[in-house]
């Protein structure tokens, strides 16, 4: 008999253990494939290495993954830089107090507090923790989504006002706490959120991934290794080949495309970094194959601001709509073109967005984290910083040869 209670309590645990699993992480519906889906699923099962990202992230796709950070590569990609905190603790922390003085560092005042993160005036390890999510619902996030009507990643004075009218400031000429807490507060999280608006079909992704618009089957070049070689023409014709650019200075290359809102939302975060870095590096906006064009993952979110390209078929149709971004954000950073092939796109792991710092010698200093999640231009600029600093100090070093 107490063997028997034993077995019904062992089994009473595990249906509830069961069922309290299903219901906090509900397993989502398999998702049904159109026959041109499940032809381009067999040919990644068999083309893509099982412990690859590419492969996860279709696996993913299979399940009816949402492809949240978690998710797909998105789980496997990570940051990788020469500059961890830990390097940089043992290199500059010369009193081993777990905090870095400037005074500890050859940095000047403007640079060390770019490397400042939470601007406390010392560097620790939360200044170099970029773990947050960009993508994510911060009042930050969602008051700039607002105020940037024309989706170029910069807000303007208009704009401001706009904002200020749409919420009803007009009115009494003044806008109270409560009504900004009311109208700007991101809306709450929930684990059973229902999939976004813009959410494709699992037929969709898995034809984005096949021809790369969701990102590059291969993972890009790894920390340390020499960055692989181009030549690539500017939206002004001329050429340029990375490997004659490296040298004199560290080279930062942007990768990103017009339909990618996330990227459109970091224009002016690029445009300030490359005023502020322009006459100590390299930069270059290496522009990609369409993340969200009408004929694949469209977005609603694009359309309403009238983005809504096609995906270029020719290498002049890609450059016509690299024109249109560079004019509609508003940049000065010189634009790369890369070909239809989207060979350089997909050797440096570029669609739909990515960034790399490569030294003096041309060896990758600093790679993120699969875009959009791991788009972080601060987390690349610290990174540039220090490559910068090394690069004057070698130069010193070599002179007094």
């Amino acid at each position: 008999m107490t063997a028997r209670v034993a077995r019904s309590a062992s089994l009473l645990s595990t249906l509830l253990a069961t069922s309290l699993v299903v219901a906090d992480e509900p397993t989502p519906p398999v998702p049904e494939l159109t026959p041109e889906a499940q032809a381009a699923a067999a040919d990644l099962k068999k083309s893509l290495p099982r412990n690859s990202e590419a492969r996860r992230m279709l696996d993913d796709i299979l399940k009816g993954a949402m492809l949240g950070p978690t998710d797909g590569w998105f789980a496997l990609s990570k940051a990788h830089t020469r500059y961890p905190w830990a390097t940089l603790k043992e290199r500059f922390d010369k009193n081993s107090d777990g905090e870095i003085a400037r005074e500890e560092t050859s940095l000047g005042e403007v640079p060390f507090a770019r490397l400042d993160k939470n601007g406390d005036g010392v560097l620790t390890d939360s200044d170099f923790d970029w773990s947050e999510v960009t993508m994510s619902r911060s009042p930050a996030n969602f008051v700039f989504g607002r105020s940037d009507q024309d989706g170029n990643g910069k807000v303007t004075a208009e704009e401001f006002a706009e904002l200020f009218r749409r919420l009803g400031g007009e009115k009494e000429g003044f806008i109270s706490l409560d009504e900004i807490r009311e109208q700007l507060q991101p809306p709450a999280s929930s684990r059973n959120d229902a999939p976004p608006a813009d959410m494709p079909s699992a037929s969709t992704l898995v034809l984005g991934l096949q021809r790369q618009e969701i990102g590059s089957q291969q993972p890009g070049p790894d920390l340390e290794a020499a960055a692989p070689d181009f030549t690539l023409q500017t939206l002004t014709g001329e050429t340029v080949t990375l490997s004659k650019e490296i040298g004199e200075k560290p080279v930062v290359l942007i990768f990103g495309n017009f339909t990618c809102g996330p990227f459109r939302t970091q224009a002016g975060n690029i445009e300030k970094f490359y005023n502020r870095y322009r006459d100590q590096a390299k930069i270059f906006l290496v522009y990609v194959r369409e993340a969200h064009p009408q004929d694949g993952w469209w977005m609603n979110s694009n359309r309403r601001i009238g983005i809504d390209p096609r995906q270029p078929q020719n290498n002049t149709e890609r450059r016509e709509i690299a024109a249109t971004c560079q004019k509609h954000l508003d940049l000065d950073v010189p634009f790369l073109v890369d070909t239809t092939d989207d060979v350089v796109g997909a050797t440096y792991s570029g669609m739909p967005n990515r960034l790399y710092v490569i030294d003096t010698d041309g060896r990758i200093a600093f790679k993120n984290a699969r875009g959009p999640f791991g788009f972080k231009l601060r987390e690349a600029e610290q990174a540039l910083i220090l490559t910068i600093a090394d690069a004057a100090k070698d130069r010193k070093v070599g002179q007094t040869r």
